[in-house]
């Protein structure tokens, strides 16, 4: 079973709201085995509405709407799915007495406005609001042929687009077509090659009709493998994607560090915990996000130490005892500089371990080879240092070489 979710409203088609509800809807109809196919959005008029309907009903079996029920003029959903199956609308009298019983409650009085929430497209049914005042709509719409289709309309609000689903649309929607498979999803997390590089690791894998399926993204530098099954439970799904994991994890190795929700400092920190080791941070470039993200984690406070951010080398003579004469010979982009940070970072808090980001180098887009960016981690083995290339968006770098930091020291903990 196919659906397809479309979101209404000139606050979406014109950038000033991010469209949620989709999301959350195409998760929630995936976990139930049907397919969302597409997302369609649309402004507040009525024929490019009504045509949205039409191309909706015609190609899936389930169609989603959310906005456009409120009681002003530019709300207009219930007249685009009347003009789009082309019946009228009628008072609903159920609805109505909702619509006055909200307002009685709130112990306010009805504007005559409000009325027009009780329209319905003939032959629809309402689906409950509890806690607002616009009914949805529920519509079985005949298609010659095809079977038909089936039309809700929720509003826009997701406290109560939510609500409704749970109280009423989940239960509807396991009845239509009988008994179906549930559809389960787990994301693997890689960092330390490009979303090319990885796909060529993984022969065969990333195919079109490959089941399980696994579709590849980026995000902020983190590839994201997501495998898809399908299945008569959630345990059958997870069973089924078991071999497509090990394959993975044998074609890729170090470069996973995780699953679903795991970031790069989740990976660090389990590292640290399960070693009873200690971890310190000092940051330049970073102004301090690797001190961040590592705060943040999970059971943190057991392994990491605490950071500093420098931005002077007066900083770094203060907090790290960086010697003045190194500094007044090198620079602080230098991997001297660098290399003297992570061990005096090591000092200053006596951490197992130490990580230190050093300055940026100033980027010369002509320079045939850019200057590096290096990263130091110190240990009781001494301190070891890399250069990573000057190179990517300016808007991503901090990001970037954050996850260098972090990774360096995922991958030196994993030996």
């Amino acid at each position: 079973m196919n659906a397809e979710i479309v979101a209404i409203g000139d606050e979406i088609t014109s950038g000033q709201l991010l469209d949620t509800n989709t999301q959350w809807l195409s998760q929630r109809l995936e976990e139930m085995g049907i397919r969302v196919l597409y997302h369609s959005t649309v402004g507040d008029e009525l024929d490019p509405c009504a045509d949205t309907f039409r191309r909706a009903i015609s190609r899936a079996e389930v169609v989603i709407s959310t906005g456009g029920l409120g009681p002003t003029a530019d709300d207009l959903t219930r007249e685009a799915v009347a003009k789009a199956v082309d019946v009228p609308l009628v008072a609903d009298r159920d609805a109505l007495a909702h619509i006055r019983d909200m307002f009685a409650r709130r112990n306010r009085q009805m504007p005559p406005r409000n009325e027009q929430q009780a329209m319905f497209p003939k032959g629809s049914r309402m689906v409950e609001n509890p806690n607002g005042t616009a009914p949805g709509i529920d519509l079985d719409v005949p298609r010659p042929g095809a079977g038909a289709c089936r039309v809700f309309a929720l509003p826009g609000v997701p406290a109560e687009m939510k609500e409704m689903w749970h109280c009423t649309l989940a239960d509807a929607l396991r009845q239509i077509g009988g008994p179906r498979s549930v559809v389960r999803h787990l994301r693997i997390k890689c960092f330390g090659a490009g979303e090319s590089q990885v796909e060529a690791m993984l022969p065969d894998l990333i195919r079109r009709g490959r089941t399980p399926r696994v579709g590849i993204n980026a995000s902020r530098n983190t590839i994201i493998l997501r495998i898809t099954a399908e299945g008569a439970d959630e345990q059958a799904c997870y069973a089924a994607m078991e071999p497509t994991i090990a394959t993975i994890r044998e074609c890729l190795g170090n470069l996973v560090f995780g699953k679903d929700d795991d970031e790069l400092q989740d990976a660090v920190v389990r590292l640290l915990v399960a070693r009873e080791k200690t971890l310190a941070t000092a940051e330049w470039g970073t102004a301090g996000l690797v001190a961040q993200w590592l705060d943040g984690a999970a059971d943190s406070q057991a392994c990491y130490q605490g950071g500093l951010v420098a931005a002077s080398d007066a900083n770094l003579m203060n907090l790290l005892d960086v010697d003045l004469k190194l500094l007044a010979a090198q620079s602080p982009a230098s991997p001297t500089v660098v290399e003297a940070m992570a061990a005096g970072c090591r000092r200053r808090f006596g951490s197992d371990y130490a990580l230190a980001v050093g300055s940026f180098p100033r980027f010369d887009p002509a320079a045939a080879v850019p200057k590096p960016v290096f990263i130091a981690l110190a240990d009781s083995r001494g301190v070891r240092v890399k250069g990573y290339p000057h190179a990517g968006h300016p808007a991503l770098l901090k990001i970037l070489c954050a996850k260098r930091a972090l990774n360096m020291a995922r991958l030196a903990l994993m030996g």
